[in-house]
């Protein structure tokens, strides 16, 4: 069975993303243009083919994989799951020199050890093509040319191949890390969520490596966060024909095409040097336009009129500031109107919070966290 995604056919798509990002995501596509875009468990759902799931690849801020729905089985022992993987004719996938990996979950369902769902599944696949060519493709995990991926609920494997390859907040630029780096995708979620006009200036007052800051300004001169990628996992595949490869790049030439050279004014700042400067050496790397400076929040100047958003320092990841949320909610009242946005764990005391502010539950990393959003003035 050769399944409807890799006959070219439309076919659902799914958009992963971080818990409480989905309905930001499902937002982004819809501006975006993307069909049918609704908001899911762990990501959104679009309809679309082959060139559009590159095309969310190269687009997507938020988005951390684009799946694309092979097929559906029951998988309620060994020998089911096996040969569920064996219906699929993996041939227009692999050449002789393409490699794969393969993740697994599992829920509710009699088969448990994900490790061994990714090894039966690697199984089935290696077996089809050894019987079908005599020749065998193998494992890479770090960078596979067709990654796998399988959802088991209720002995039911949902399977699926990742567009990305390597996670789409892998945008290349960040390779200088602060101590408690945010994830591309979960900023560029944030700064939607924060309701920022992309027009006024924006600051971040504890900017770490700058992440925020420089998703900000690529957000606002619309440099798609995909051209910093050289290449995503989707274009290693073997059916990728000549049509599709000048389709993926007409794409990449119309995204580049919209790049605006100028941008609102972007701040960073942050009271350790070490961070200002792994901030410039980011920027520098993601051609971002922004200013960061040395300095302490208390010392520094807001903007009237513009947005703070910021992620800073906490809980498990670094030593507890109780200054932060006090000295923020002083300095952000002499710069009223001002919109403000600001990731908080989940234990925080918000009295420095105005009781209008919206509470977004969101996950970094393994903790769980609010973004507070609210006007001053």
């Amino acid at each position: 069975m050769i399944p409807a995604a890799l006959q070219g056919l439309e076919v659902e798509l799914f958009a992963t993303a971080a818990r409480g990002t989905e309905v930001a995501l499902r937002d982004e596509l819809k501006e975006l243009r993307f069909f049918q875009p609704k908001a899911d468990r762990g990501g959104a759902r679009f309809r679309g083919k082959l060139e559009h799931a590159f095309l969310a690849c190269l687009e997507s801020r938020i988005a951390m994989r684009i799946l694309i729905p092979l097929t559906t089985f029951e998988a309620y022992d060994e020998r089911s799951y096996y040969d569920g993987f064996r219906t699929i004719d993996w041939s227009p996938l692999f050449g002789p020199d393409t490699t794969l990996a393969i993740s697994a979950v599992s829920r509710e369902s009699t088969l448990t050890h994900t490790n061994f769902l990714a090894q039966k599944a690697k199984d089935a696949i290696v077996d089809q093509l050894r019987d079908k060519r005599g020749t065998r493709p193998f494992v890479d995990r770090d960078h596979p040319d067709v990654a796998i991926f399988v959802h088991l609920k209720k002995d039911e494997a949902k399977v699926f191949l990742d567009a990305s390859g390597r996670s789409l907040h892998e945008r290349g630029y960040r390779q200088a890390i602060g101590k408690a780096p945010l994830k591309e995708t979960l900023a560029a979620a944030m700064l939607r969520l924060s309701g920022w006009d992309r027009l006024s200036t924006l600051l971040d007052p504890m900017c770490g490596a700058g992440t925020l800051p420089i998703e900000a300004d690529l957000w606002a001169r619309d440099v798609a966060p995909g051209l910093l990628r050289k290449q995503f996992g989707i274009e290693r595949w073997q059916l990728i024909d000549d049509t599709l490869r000048a389709q993926f790049a007409s794409y990449r030439e119309a995204a580049q095409s919209r790049v605006r050279t100028e941008g609102p004014e972007i701040l960073a700042s942050d009271l350790d040097p070490l961070a200002v400067r792994a901030t410039t050496e980011n920027a520098g790397r993601a051609s971002a336009n922004i200013k960061p400076i040395v300095a302490e929040m208390g010392h520094r100047t807001f903007p009237t009129g513009g947005a703070v958003v910021t992620n800073p320092p906490y809980g498990v990841r670094l030593e507890q500031d109780q200054w932060v949320l006090p000295t923020l909610r002083e300095q952000v009242t002499h710069a009223r109107p001002m919109r403000v946005g600001i990731l908080l764990p989940e234990d925080s005391d918000l009295a420095s919070i105005p009781r209008s502010a919206v509470l977004h539950p969101l996950t970094n990393g393994d903790i769980e966290c609010s973004f507070a959003v609210f006007d001053v003035g």
